[in-house]
């Protein structure tokens, strides 16, 4: 246990209201950073884990989000039965998620119940038994949730835009994998996995609320203790290809809808790029809440759609931006002819009060996020885990309130100068049954 106690601990931040970030780094790679809320009655807990779809081999395709269900299922000391009673006990929730790049576990508690919850959620992680009559129930489960993505038109929609947009990187693939290697996956190839990946060095245990950090690390170590027996090099950022200019394309997807469902958009930049946050202003301007441009020009003046909006996604290596409309089938051409021209103008800049606007939305969402402990241990681990570091929440917003008109035009003219990406779910049998416009964009850019 010597490595133990060669733990390097710094404070990162303290602010003005007792909040106070800090930082342990154990010699076998795990970390743990926690932000004390001294004003809060509730403690949330993530291990988060660097591990996600972009990690898995074709054979392996939907591995990470399989190996999210069984962890529930029971570990070497508490049955699927003794982790749901623990966490109902105190008033709890736990629950996971999966993603392209990484895996987390969190629990949100009363703070009293911190103790509890990084001893559940460790257990969870480290010592999960995966019996092989669990693999076959939860194999069904996964299969349900297949179904039920197949009967949502907007799930379709981002797996055919992701698809095509990506295509050749391995984020193109969706994270529940695919229907062939859901079915073939063995318990052998998954515990496997599970062995492979599941390391301190890919892990970050993120703890926010009513806490105090020296407590949360004795936790965390007795949790941990049989990992943090020997030295291990700490895994390196991992990247997901660059970002690669464009290639137009259409995913197209038939379905007998009452709408029609449509994502176009670019390759975009990485969560890296300095340029991030003039793409975030100019999200907001096109599509970011209701006084934005396509809201106002789509639905509140034409009545074309009823939901539209923009979103930025943004990876290791490359990101996307893009644009929804969902519309009556009648309504697609218009609704396209009036998307166009605004993705049109936009590259030619834009006004100064739509500028400050967008920046003060910005800001102030960024602020009301972090209201909660959920908000700032997600905060707080995803941040280490994917960029290696803690960003200070000031950092981000002074960097939009940095933001020019400028910046904004250049990364218009930039992404919307690009061929472009159409995803479209609905009634159509084929390309030439969509909007002339549309194709127009898709194989010869916005604006030409």
């Amino acid at each position: 246990m010597a490595a133990l106690n060669r733990t390097r601990t710094r404070v990162l931040e303290r602010s003005a209201d007792g909040a106070e970030v800090t930082l342990s780094e154990a010699p076998g790679g795990l970390r743990l950073i926690t932000e004390r809320m001294p004003w809060s009655r509730s403690a949330s807990i993530g291990v988060w884990v660097g591990v996600g779809s972009i990690d898995e081999q074709p054979q392996l395709a939907g591995a990470s989000h399989f190996l999210e269900h069984l962890l529930f299922k029971g570990t070497g000391t508490r049955s699927a039965r003794d982790i749901a009673v623990a966490i109902d006990g105190v008033g709890g929730d736990f629950n996971a998620f999966t993603s392209h790049e990484y895996t987390c576990y969190f629990v949100h508690v009363l703070a009293d119940a911190a103790e509890l919850a990084v001893d559940l959620v460790g257990d969870v992680v480290l010592d999960a038994t995966i019996p092989a009559e669990d693999v076959d129930v939860e194999r069904q489960v996964i299969l349900e949730e297949f179904a039920m993505r197949e009967d949502n038109p907007e799930d379709a929609l981002v797996d055919a835009f992701s698809a095509a947009v990506f295509d050749g990187l391995p984020i193109a693939r969706p994270v529940i994998g695919n229907l062939e290697t859901i079915e073939s996956l063995s318990r052998a190839q998954i515990t496997g996995y599970y062995r492979r990946r599941y390391r301190p060095p890919s892990m970050v245990v993120a703890v926010a609320g009513g806490i105090e950090h020296a407590e949360v690390w004795r936790w965390v170590r007795r949790a941990f203790a049989r990992r943090l027996d020997r030295e291990q090099q700490p895994d390196p950022i991992r990247g997901i290809g660059r970002r690669r200019s464009s290639r137009s394309g259409f995913a197209l997807v038939e379905r007998d809808t009452e709408q029609a469902h449509l994502n176009l958009g670019v390759r975009a930049v990485s969560r890296h790029d300095p340029r991030r946050h003039a793409l975030a202003v100019l999200s907001t301007v096109l599509g970011g809440g209701m006084s934005s441009r396509l809201f106002r020009a789509i639905r509140e003046d034409r009545g074309l759609a009823y939901s539209v909006y923009s979103s930025v996604s943004a990876y290791a290596g490359t990101g996307s931006f893009a644009v929804y409309l969902g519309c009556q089938p009648e309504n697609l051409d218009d609704a396209v002819r009036v998307l166009a021209d605004e993705l049109t103008a936009v590259r030619s800049g834009i006004a100064g009060d739509e500028l400050d606007l967008a920046k003060r939305q910005l800001t102030g969402s960024t602020l009301l996020g972090l209201e909660d402990s959920e908000s700032r241990m997600s905060r707080i681990g995803k941040n280490l885990l994917t960029r290696g570091e803690f960003r200070p929440v000031s950092a981000d917003t002074a960097a939009i309130e940095a933001v020019t008109a400028a910046d904004v035009a250049a990364v218009a003219d930039d992404l919307l100068g690009s061929a472009v990406t159409a995803g479209l779910v609905g009634p159509y049998a084929s390309a030439a049954d969509t909007p002339d416009v549309l194709r127009r964009m898709v194989e010869n850019g916005i604006g030409r």
